[in-house]
């Protein structure tokens, strides 16, 4: 499991990729990328591309980074799903808190 942050040129946006299985194991990770994060951020892209798994600490993990990023006010995108991390994202809702692109 591999998680890195790229940075958007103007410093307002930034991607997220997830490499692998997102589960428990990249807890720390995962969360030291968006705390250590510049405040000026205003936009999380999670770039799914190359997850091959989500499990219930994953779905929490970004239930926290939306926390961080304003709540209701915040705006996360999760992208590039495939097929079983789509069914996973539609199962609990998180169409409703998230834009799934």
């Amino acid at each position: 499991m591999t998680v890195s942050a790229i940075p958007s040129d103007n410093g307002t946006a930034m991607t997220i990729k997830i490499t692998g299985r997102f589960d428990f194991s990249s807890h720390q990770e995962f969360r030291q990328i968006y705390e250590n994060a510049s405040p000026d951020i205003k936009v999380y892209t999670i770039d799914m591309a190359e997850a091959t798994y989500l499990d219930s600490s994953a779905l929490g993990m970004l239930l926290l980074l939306r926390d961080h990023a304003g709540g209701d006010n915040s705006d996360i995108r999760i992208k590039n799903c495939n097929e079983d991390v789509r069914k996973i994202l539609t199962i609990s809702n998180f169409g409703q808190l998230f834009r799934i692109e």
